[in-house]
């Protein structure tokens, strides 16, 4: 069916990992960059010529983009432009785009070709370094991923905070923010549609192969991610709006706590013991505890509209719950940041900005008017169960495209698509 060769040797320039990954609101997977295979040494005899240049030039040119951009696009940089003037970013997932239908043709109606090429890619996840397959599917998979995790860089870039026109504190716009959900949304449908379409295309002895920045459960976690920290940016804009309710403010941060809750779920059991993968943990960790904070600071002040004694107990409950779990977060922050690549955090902005600053004081005042009214033994020492509320945030659907119709004008005799040549 497939072969598979991994190797931590001869992995070339290609895998240089940057030390320090700058500024980071949004955690990007350590990119795969594809290695350079000879595609008409291995399709020769069963494509033409012109098949064979389009598909080995096209990709090619997302080896070249990949290797001499890759270590340092992952480095914070607020403009990453090209010599033709457009975004590097953009460039490679053009060029992504430009492949994919072509590299179909190779899986089209079950044809044997799929197996053919031995694909390599080189892992930043992994401990094994270089991983090969001679399946076109996994070709697909990786060139997902990549799509993914450089949707991703765009959207760290949009939510960096940038000095504002009247020179006061650094600021994220309305327009990137509302710009940033897009691209997460279109990012976890490359990742929704690696799951449920592209994984069970392989049979169950490569996919026990693949690495493990393409397993199954950090595919999904990556995909959660994705809506996660959408729900985050709604948050933060609801907090802005003056017509957001505190129930519209708790659903969505509590809706933002299970995203990361599942994120973490899909990632705990697996060994993501190398630095990139470590970092990957912590940043969920991270996320799911702040959105913890924002869940018990919401639904307490909820709760505290409530004229009942219990009411205000739970009240209090849930924001020394909200006070405690914010000041986890800051630790857990801390050790992310520290864990390799360095990393920093850009200035506060947007919901934790604001939480950060409201946390601290809302349940301080709370906490001394309610002790005044009622005894402490009264006070609830455990924080109050969180409201469930169903999901609401779907990835966008991604469909993988039409094979390229310069399949359909290979003569009979040259293209084996059925598994039989013609």
């Amino acid at each position: 069916m497939g072969c598979f060769v991994s190797t931590v040797k001869d992995t070339g320039g290609n895998r240089r990992r940057p030390g320090n990954i700058g500024d980071v609101t949004v955690f990007v997977p350590g990119l795969r960059i594809p290695k350079p295979v000879d595609i008409p040494q291995s399709l020769g005899d069963h494509l033409s010529k012109s098949l064979l240049e389009r598909l080995s030039a096209l990709r090619t040119r997302i080896v070249i983009m990949a290797s001499q951009e890759g270590p340092t696009i992952t480095r914070t940089r607020r403009r990453s432009i090209s010599q033709h003037g457009r975004s590097i970013l953009g460039d490679l997932i053009q060029a992504l785009n430009d492949y994919l239908p072509v590299l179909l043709g190779l899986v089209k109606d079950g044809s044997l070709l799929q197996h053919k090429v031995q694909f390599v890619w080189i892992n930043q996840e992994d401990n094994v370094e270089e991983t090969a397959m001679s399946s076109a599917w996994y070709e697909v998979l990786s060139v997902l991923h990549l799509m993914a995790a450089l949707s991703f860089l765009q959207a760290n870039l949009l939510l960096l905070p940038r000095m504002s026109s009247d020179g006061f504190q650094p600021k994220v716009s309305e327009e990137n923010r509302r710009s940033s959900i897009d691209i997460f949304l279109k990012a976890a449908g490359y990742l929704d549609c690696a799951v449920r379409h592209i994984l069970p295309q392989l049979p169950p002895e490569l996919r026990r192969d693949l690495p493990v920045d393409l397993a199954e459960g950090v595919l999904r976690a990556l995909c959660l991610q994705a809506l996660g920290q959408s729900v985050d940016i709604q948050l933060g804009l609801a907090i802005d709006s003056t017509k957001a309710t505190l129930a519209v403010k708790r659903r969505l941060a509590c809706e933002m706590g299970k995203y990361w809750q599942q994120a973490q779920d899909n990632i705990t059991n697996l060994p993501l013991t190398n630095g990139w993968g470590e970092k990957h943990k912590l940043f969920v960790k991270w996320k799911y505890i702040e959105a913890r904070a924002a869940a018990y600071y919401y639904h307490g002040l909820i709760l505290d509209e409530g004229n009942t004694e219990k009411s205000h107990g739970m009240a209090v409950a849930a924001l020394q719950a909200a006070d405690e779990y914010l000041k986890e977060s800051k630790k857990t922050c801390e050790a992310f940041n520290i864990a390799p690549p360095l990393s920093r955090n850009p200035t506060l902005w947007g919901t934790m900005k604001y939480l950060s600053e409201k946390i601290p004081k809302d349940t301080s005042s709370k906490v001394r008017i309610n002790r005044d009214l009622y005894s402490y033994e009264k006070i609830m020492e455990t924080a109050p169960t969180l409201p469930d509320f169903a999901l609401a945030l779907k990835p966008d659907e991604f469909q993988l495209p039409v094979v390229d119709t310069c399949w359909y004008n290979e003569k009979p005799n040259k293209v084996q698509i059925n598994g039989d040549r013609k």
